[in-house]
């Protein structure tokens, strides 16, 4: 039977079944052909088929081999399996090792960003991508090594038996393989630079001899190799797979710990630079896992972006941030504004204003004491798509606008102009050190300046120490936040904490501008 496979190439079904049967059939042929052309021709046409024949049987049995491979209608056959003739082979290979006292390995390989590919130049070249990437497997492999197309843009090795196969040997292996595909693929509309994770496991005991128990064990290292992607090598291991089922345990947790309201809002001061008075909060998510404490948002906004849970997540860090600043104003305590992070699918939805002004009058707030941070990347697209719409809409309802991890993206000053932006929070990336490191000093300095002719405000994200804060402070930045001035704080920690910080300030000398 025909079909297609991703690599836009001619695949021929033969499984271990069809190819015994046709192999105990080819005797059997030849013998009914031999009589019946004795019947038809007599001795004549005897001798000369009898001639014939041994090379028909070897032509015969050269296309059942050939069966077993994937055809290129531009290069002929690879050495590409399919996957049932893979599958047989990896078996044999794994009998044969265990037999024989040798090892054998299973590498997973997959191409970074293809999909990126294709949507750039097209499915066309993404397949031609794909295909020179098997050639140069093919090329880069043993004789006796084994090769399959599993999925689109993800190949399976199977490496033939070995006495001396280590992990080591198998990770130089794997960067062998991964410097024969980075080489540019020249096309003849572009050159393009590929690169690819790979994940592998050697046979061994605690695996288990058989094919499926060695595939397996290569998942869980190709799964660890595409979060470190690209150009990632991991090899599989007892404690990566313990790291697995505790991730899987993480997942399964997250994906129920917002409807068991263990997803908090926790609150980290932000302060002037001028007064020493606090100007703000920043609503933090925080996981108050029953067993494991607190965990930070690394532990689960990746899976939360994964299934779909961002926009719930949002909701209720609004909801807890609006909530507390009621709260703490029945209390009489100050608070100028919390805040929020929106991510992009959240920015997206079009009915974004209207909840976040149904929010405010839940809770009586002017829409002033609610900051909208968005990240640098959102806006680095048109200016005029949905996310820019809801961004004017929110800074017409009256909320500030404050650009997070500004610097570290890939938004325009043109961009930015075009923006209601209010205020940019310059990442910690360009803080760290800044007392102590002039180019540091240097590229805040042309931030603030730019800032300032914009008409914008500043803060400084990521303040550690006592020095970067004299040093923002001295080059005009207006806000400082980070572990230097509070590390975040549980809502029911803020009063105390900000009737400490004003204590201090009653001796403390001022050491912004307006101190000069």
């Amino acid at each position: 039977m025909l079909l297609r496979n991703g690599l836009g190439t001619t695949k021929l079904r033969m499984t271990p079944a069809i190819e015994q049967s046709l192999n105990r059939a080819v005797p059997v042929l030849a013998a009914a052909l031999i009589l019946l052309v004795y019947v038809v021709g007599g001795e004549g046409w005897l001798l000369g088929v009898s001639m014939l024949l041994p090379s028909s049987i070897l032509l015969f049995k050269r296309y059942a081999h050939l069966a077993r491979y994937v055809r290129d209608p531009h290069q002929g056959f690879l050495r590409v399996l399919t996957e049932d003739a893979f599958h047989s082979t990896l078996t044999t290979m794994l009998r044969d090792a265990t037999q024989t006292g040798r090892k054998s390995a299973y590498f997973l390989l997959n191409i970074d960003d293809l999909d990126a590919i294709r949507k750039r130049f097209g499915s066309n070249i993404s397949e031609d991508v794909a295909r020179c990437c098997a050639r140069r497997l093919c090329d880069a492999l043993r004789e006796d090594d084994a090769i399959s197309q599993i999925e689109d843009g993800k190949f399976a090795i199977a490496l033939a038996p070995a006495h001396h196969l280590t992990t080591e040997s198998c990770i130089q292996m794997a960067a062998r393989i991964q410097s024969a595909l980075e080489e540019p693929v020249l096309l003849s509309r572009a050159s393009i630079f590929v690169s690819c994770a790979v994940g592998f496991a050697t046979s061994h005991s605690s695996i288990g001899s058989s094919a499926e128990a060695l595939r397996n064990a290569a998942q869980i290292a190709m799964a660890e190799a595409l979060r470190a992607s690209p150009s990632a090598i991991r090899a599989y291991s007892n404690e990566l797979k313990q790291k697995s089922v505790s991730r899987r345990k993480a997942e399964n947790e997250a994906s129920h710990a917002l409807e068991r309201g263990e997803i908090k809002a926790w609150f980290q001061p932000q302060i002037s630079t001028d007064t020493g008075r606090l100007s703000g909060l920043e609503a933090l998510a925080r996981w108050e896992h029953p067993t494991r404490g607190l965990l930070p948002p690394s532990e689960f906004l990746p899976i939360f972006e994964r299934t779909g849970q961002m926009e719930a997540l949002a909701k209720q860090m609004l909801d807890q941030s609006l909530r507390a600043l009621q709260v703490w104003d029945s209390s009489g305590v100050s608070i100028p504004q919390i805040g929020v992070n929106f991510s992009a699918d959240e920015l997206r939805n079009p009915s974004l204003p209207e909840m976040v002004k149904w929010e405010l009058d839940r809770f009586d707030l002017a829409p002033s004491r609610l900051a909208i941070e968005i990240i640098e990347n959102v806006i680095a697209g048109s200016p005029d798509d949905i996310v820019a719409r809801n961004v004017t809409a929110l800074c017409k309802l009256g909320c500030p606008i404050d650009l997070d991890d500004f610097g570290t993206g890939h938004a325009s000053i043109s961009s930015i102009r075009h923006l209601p932006i209010t205020r940019l929070k310059i990442d910690r990336s360009f803080v760290t050190q800044c007392d102590q490191d002039s180019d540091q000093r240097r590229m805040i300095a042309a931030i603030l300046t730019m800032a300032e002719r914009l008409g914008l405000d500043t803060l400084a994200e990521g303040v550690e120490t006592a020095g970067e804060h004299a040093i923002l402070s001295q080059l005009g930045c207006s806000h400082v936040q980070g572990f230097g001035i509070s590390r975040p704080l549980a809502p029911t920690s803020v009063i105390t904490w900000l009737h400490k910080h004003n204590a201090k300030l009653q001796t403390a000398p001022q050491i912004g501008k307006k101190a000069q």
